[in-house]
């Protein structure tokens, strides 16, 4: 049976790579300006946005107001939760330092997903003739503006070594 063992031609180049550096404090100021942080309130807006396009779309495709219905709870049940888990993760107790911002995101992804969870087992009874497929085609659609935000990123720049 073969074994597995590390390289050993290991590039001592790569090597330093490896190691942390410490930013200075101009350092860490070009870096931040280089990346700016996505705001959650502009993908939440990308997000209402698709999913009015899409019940749009179904309505004029379909022209059946309960596939409409289904379309924007599909939608819905993706907007609703990450304007809670946005307004959670900017409230003050998240902010407070690194442990908890970082038990805040659990708490309030744990709360995204019951809230997506408990919209979508209520659908049946909320939305009169209910088309499943539609209203989970608008859900993945919708959902899919994270990854329409991430590419909307402003392009890295390369930091200026001094």
């Amino acid at each position: 049976m073969p074994t597995i063992a590390p390289l050993d031609n290991f590039d001592e180049d790569e090597a330093e790579a490896l190691i942390f550096k410490r930013l200075t404090r101009q350092e860490a100021q070009a870096l931040r300006e280089s990346q700016p942080p996505i705001s959650p309130w502009r993908i939440i807006r990308l997000q209402v946005l698709v999913g009015i396009a899409v019940t749009v779309l179904t309505w004029v495709f379909t022209l059946k107001a309960s596939v409409a219905w289904s379309a924007a709870y599909g939608a819905l049940a993706v907007v609703i939760p990450a304007v809670l888990f946005a307004r959670g993760l900017m409230s003050q107790f998240s902010s407070i330092n690194a442990m908890t911002a970082g038990f805040g995101f659990f708490i309030w992804e744990a709360v995204k997903i019951a809230v997506s969870v408990a919209m979508l087992a209520a659908a049946q009874k909320l939305v009169a003739d209910l088309n499943w497929l539609v209203m989970l085609i608008s859900l993945v659609v919708t959902m899919k503006v994270y990854w329409v935000a991430l590419l909307m990123r402003p392009k890295l720049k390369q930091m200026n070594k001094s």
